[in-house]
This record gives structure tokens, sequence and C-alpha cells, in this order.
């Protein structure tokens, strides 16, 4: 990731060199690297088996509209949630910490985190063949969709001026920055800070 995309500068202190990166603390800004601003977005299925029920929109409110409308076809199949919050522990966030969108889906949570989450039982007869069909469709719609817009993915600001405010109905208040956009330094819901690689 930091090699194509960006990072924050290694810690300098001695106390943090056996510790994995994403455990270090940042000791500087945020820098880009060119190819960040190629890639448009980032989509992870990483819970196992269980039906798409959503997408965690990671604070990234500017997506909200162009997935409600990407959703609107697998309503009967059970999408039906969008969620401003975050999600940890998976993949998507090393994106996300380089202002890459990258989105994690809301799934059925069904025997994964109890049972097959990295273990030896994390095999194929765990799959439900409905649920992989559902998912499936979802995520190439949603690839698809994305790989056909004539612009990138909106971007949610990684510095405080950067922030755009997203549209608002008639009558509404203005939009005002978020205080830390993001922050390496405070982790998600998930508990895990984000991953710099």
């Amino acid at each position: 990731m930091k090699n194509h995309f960006g990072g924050r500068p290694e810690p300098p202190a001695r106390r943090d060199e056996n510790e994995p990166s994403f455990m270090r603390r940042p000791t500087g800004p945020l820098q880009l690297k060119p190819e960040q601003k190629l890639v448009s977005v980032y989509f992870n299925l990483d819970n196992g088996t269980g039906r798409i029920r959503g997408v965690y929109l990671q604070g990234n409110e500017l997506v909200e509209p162009i997935f409600q409308k990407w959703m609107e076809p697998f309503r009967d199949l059970g999408m039906t949630t969008l969620t401003m919050r975050n999600t940890g522990g998976t993949d998507h966030l090393s994106f996300d910490a380089v202002g890459i969108p990258g989105f994690q889906f809301i799934q059925d949570p069904m025997d994964y985190g109890t049972l097959t989450h990295h273990s030896n039982v994390d095999v194929y007869e765990h799959i439900r063949v409905e649920d992989l069909k559902q998912a499936a469709v979802i995520m190439a719609c949603f690839v698809y969709n994305a790989a056909m817009r004539d612009e990138m993915m909106p971007r949610k600001p990684i510095r405080p001026e950067e922030f755009q405010a997203p549209p608002q109905p008639e009558g509404g208040a203005p939009a005002t920055p978020p205080a830390n956009p993001v922050s390496s330094a405070t982790p998600p819901s998930g508990g895990q800070p984000p991953a710099t690689p």
C-alpha cells in the first residue's frame, strides 16, 4: 500500500521498531503517491458466507446517493442498509487510510465470528450457495457501476482543507467539515487502528 498509494512516515522511536506497522503511531502528515489518484474505489466482501444486507460507508456521505440508486434492484434480495458507520478489521481500511474510497459490505454474520473466522473450518462446505449467488450478483453490479461512471467515486476529505460539503436538500443546513476527517490515531468501530502499509 505504502509503495503505491501513500502512507505516513515511520516513527523514529526505537520502542516502536518491533511493532507491526498498523500498531505504530503516525509521525507526520499523510504522504500520497501519484498512483493514489488512479484508483476510484475498493469494494470488500470478507466475512465468509452470509447474504449482503448493505454497505458500511466509512463516513463518506458523498457516496450515499450513488449507492442508494445502485442498491434499488437488490432490495428484494435483502440489501436495504447503508450506514455511515465504520467497520474495522478488514482489507478496505488500508485503502480508506490513504483516501481511496474503501467499503465493506454488511453481511449476515452466520457462523463467521464464532466458528469459521481464520480457522481450519473456514472451508468450502461452509458456503451457502444462495448467499454466494446473491453476493456475486451484487458485487459484480457495484464493480460494473463504478467502472462505468464518468467520474471517480467521491472521496471523503483526508485533510480538513479538502472538505467538500455534500449536496443539501432545499432548506437544509450547510455541512461543516469534520474535525478530523481521517485519523489513524482514532480506531474505527472494530477497535483496530487503520492499517498503515
